[in-house]
């Protein structure tokens, strides 16, 4: 995984918009990093379509599935390294004690 370094709330802010839902705000370089990979994956994902149509091996398939999983699984920590580094922190030093079992939770969900 590319660590990339997060200052600031860069990767995500917990100020609610006006309809009260919270918003991220990436920096340039980390937004591009993401779309980059995500694309990836989306191409991934339509290459598999692709060797079902084909009836492709299924261990070809599989391998290439658990590829996609651990790209999937790669863009998920780097945005829970910049959370973890701007939004938790900042609401810890504002004593917003709660981002902690938010923070537990979504964990727990990337561990499944």
């Amino acid at each position: 995984m590319e660590s990339m370094e997060v200052t600031g709330c860069e990767a995500c802010s917990h100020e609610p918009d006006a309809v009260g839902t919270r918003k991220s705000h990436h920096s340039d370089k980390l937004k591009a990093n993401l779309v980059t990979r995500l694309n990836r994956i989306e191409g991934q994902v339509r290459g598999i379509k692709g060797m079902i149509e084909k009836d492709t091996y299924c261990d070809d398939v599989l391998n290439q599935i658990s590829a996609i999983q651990s790209a999937l699984s790669g863009v998920g920590k780097l945005l829970l390294e910049g959370h973890m580094k701007s939004c938790v922190t900042e609401r810890l030093q504002e004593g917003d004690k709660e981002v902690i079992d938010e923070l537990l939770i979504t964990i727990q969900k990337l561990m499944k």
